[in-house]
């Protein structure tokens, strides 16, 4: 990492085993000061050209006028486009159960959306790496392409496998390939991060319900390829806006490397609670439509409805996040989330057998939950050495991806095997969310040598 005092300076791998306060960078004892973001002091990154850190650190982020904000209008588009499409997976798992795969299971429908998140964040490393060599640009073009594609064939899908490749598999590549944005502001990097991830909320809202009143209007396929024209509308823009601020220099990360993050204790255990977590987290926003549809008796437009009021709170859930973790630390404020969001599931989704407390559920578990998707990025950036940092935070996107894959066909196959059915479901989630909050914490405490009340 990057010293407050001397920008030049990088922090030794062997420094970040023998000295965890260094390395995480932590910040001061709660009403104290916190050390700026490791981003805004650059040191030199192995393969940069001799003086590119240099030129880099004299000229700086602009902060602002119309290059920097285009390319927050573009990267808005791409949330919208991107998560703000996987948000929405949950209205199609009702309507796929109840309309052209009503012959499948749960557990084999819900392959389907689980696909679309696994590539979302499994893909991390490989864009990341993309990304760091020949900038955003080709991965915008290229994953419109495909996410386009994809959704134009799953509007023509008509068997289960049809729906797994075009939906499952081809659009969740193009959506992986979205996920990059260039960061063109340093004092005003909060308020144009805050504005950027509001469109994959929006999108998330915005999406359930066009998907489900053009369902019943003008059929599933035109509800398809509409979504498709929306999403290349917005991705043109984002072609033309979202440019790097500075030439991508292609560099080579040294092998041993790639082996560092695991070989850090703290650090394995915040993948080991991001794993944990992802259960918790991803169980209710798949089941969400389906519980409120079957145990809830809501009507079955009312429960795609559940998907955007989720989407909704979260969108609010996210930003408060974002400025409580400048006040408290984005580890405290993400642990906090995250167990509020497992309680949610044990105080509020277990009796929810009426509408009114499945809305309420859907309002209480979007809001705190928006956490994970807002800070979950952040908690591995504040621990990593900075030539480290792309790589380590597509390690923990990998660690996300495996049980994105798993969790909606396990929570379908507890659901139709378990006496309890739908309890056990609840149950399994709300633990899965308290043990990851508990394995974080554990990391926390480790990276800030057991110090409880520290912002960090």
């Amino acid at each position: 990492m990057a010293s407050t005092d001397n920008a030049e300076n990088t922090t030794p791998m062997h420094d970040l085993k023998t000295d965890p306060e260094k390395a995480a960078q932590p910040e001061s004892d709660l009403g104290g000061e916190t050390e700026p973001d490791p981003e805004d002091a650059r040191g030199p990154i192995p393969g940069d050209k001799p003086g590119d850190a240099t030129k880099l650190e004299d000229a700086g982020p602009p902060d602002g006028g119309a290059a920097a904000w285009l390319v927050v209008l573009g990267a808005w588009c791409c949330s919208f486009s991107s998560p703000g499409w996987i948000n929405s997976v949950g209205s199609f798992q009702q309507y796929y159960e109840v309309g052209p795969l009503k012959d499948y299971s749960s557990s084999a429908i819900a392959w389907i959306p689980s696909l679309q998140i696994f590539f979302l964040f499994a893909l991390g490393p490989v864009v990341g790496i993309i990304f760091d060599n020949y900038g955003p640009r080709p991965l915008i073009i290229g994953g419109t392409l495909l996410h386009v594609f994809g959704l134009m064939m799953a509007s023509l899908a008509k068997t289960y496998y049809q729906f797994i490749l075009s939906q499952g598999v081809c659009s969740a590549i193009g959506v992986a390939s979205l996920a990059c944005v260039s960061t063109w502001f340093s004092k005003k990097r909060g308020a144009a991060m805050g504005i950027m991830v509001t469109g994959s909320s929006v999108g998330g809202v915005i999406f359930p319900i066009m998907i489900s009143r053009m369902i019943q209007s003008t059929g599933y396929p035109w509800a398809m390829r509409t979504a498709a024209f929306l999403i290349l509308g917005l991705q043109v823009i984002a072609i033309l806006t979202v440019r790097p601020r500075t030439k991508p220099v292609p560099k080579k990360m040294p092998a041993g490397r790639f082996a560092a993050p695991f070989r850090e204790f703290p650090f394995v255990m915040l993948l080991l609670g991001i794993f944990v977590l992802t259960y918790g987290i991803f169980i209710p926003i798949d089941y969400l439509a389906v519980q409120g549809f079957q145990e809830a008796h809501m009507s079955e437009e009312m429960a795609q409805y559940l998907v955007s009021i989720f989407n909704a709170a979260s969108l609010f859930g996210r930003l408060v996040a974002g400025y409580g973790a400048d006040i408290i630390g984005r580890w405290n404020m993400f642990i906090i989330a995250c167990a509020l969001s497992g309680i949610s599931e044990f105080a509020v989704w277990i009796p929810a057998k009426h509408s009114s407390i499945a809305i309420g559920f859907a309002i209480m578990f979007g809001f705190a939950s928006g956490a994970f998707i807002g800070l979950s990025g952040a908690l591995p950036v504040s621990v990593s050495p900075l030539p480290e940092i792309g790589y380590r935070l597509g390690v923990v996107f990998l660690a996300i991806s495996i049980p994105a894959l798993t969790m909606a066909p396990i929570g379908g196959a507890i659901l139709q095997n378990s006496v309890n059915g739908w309890l056990d479901v609840k149950i399994f989630g709300g633990v899965m969310c308290l043990a990851g909050s508990a394995i974080i914490l554990v990391s926390r405490l480790l990276y800030t040598e057991k110090k409880l009340l520290k912002v960090f």
